[in-house]
């Protein structure tokens, strides 16, 4: 049985999966790459740092388990669930991982996820690569609403997201399990004509 909607979905069905992922330039020389197998070593090195895996509850713990990830980027892309993007330097040395998730097409919303490996840190590697990821997602593709949220004690991602225009709309209490115990969660938000 097909659900009938009231309105028209924001962004049609088909926009994405029928395409193959783009490669989105970033401000400082950086690229936006789909993820490749060559890539499972340094994905697999970022998770060794502490504060990766501090703020990000799921892991993996060997190259097989990176594949496994890499192979779900895919599917995400292909059923239009999520974008997964390597930040890299010119499109070679892997310095973070951004993405676009929970992709509601009716109504036009998207989340994000970011870390950048610690030699990348505090040169606005993350933000450059989510204000790409931001004009995309709202010039290109039309989504109206983006979404990201973060423990209130991460500040260095909270400062990625208002310099990347994303506005602090409130916090969501005790809205995740971290390593130890709940988080109290920022939401921050973007819209379109922001």
């Amino acid at each position: 049985m097909t659900r009938a909607l009231s309105t028209p979905p924001v962004i049609a069905s088909g926009l994405l999966g029928g395409s193959p992922q783009p490669v989105l330039p970033a401000a400082g020389g950086l690229l936006l790459r789909a993820w490749e197998e060559s890539d499972a070593p340094a994905f697999l090195s970022a998770y060794r740092d502490d504060e990766i895996p501090r703020w990000h509850t799921r892991r993996p713990s060997a190259e097989f388990h990176v594949r496994e990830w890499f192979d779900a980027c895919r599917q995400d892309w292909k059923h239009e669930k999520g974008g997964h993007w390597a930040i890299t330097r010119n499109g070679d040395e892997v310095l973070g991982r951004i993405a676009r998730r929970g992709l509601d097409f009716d109504d036009g919303i998207a989340g994000a996820a970011y870390w950048v490996i610690p030699a990348a840190r505090g040169a606005g590697v993350a933000s450059h690569g989510l204000s790409a990821l931001t004009a995309w997602a709202l010039d290109e593709i039309g989504f109206h609403r983006l979404e990201l949220d973060h423990s209130t004690r991460n500040h260095a991602s909270c400062r990625v997201a208002i310099r990347s225009g994303y506005l602090l709309e409130g916090t969501k209490r005790s809205a995740a399990v971290h390593d130890d115990g709940r988080h109290d969660m920022h939401l921050h938000a973007r819209i379109r004509g922001d």
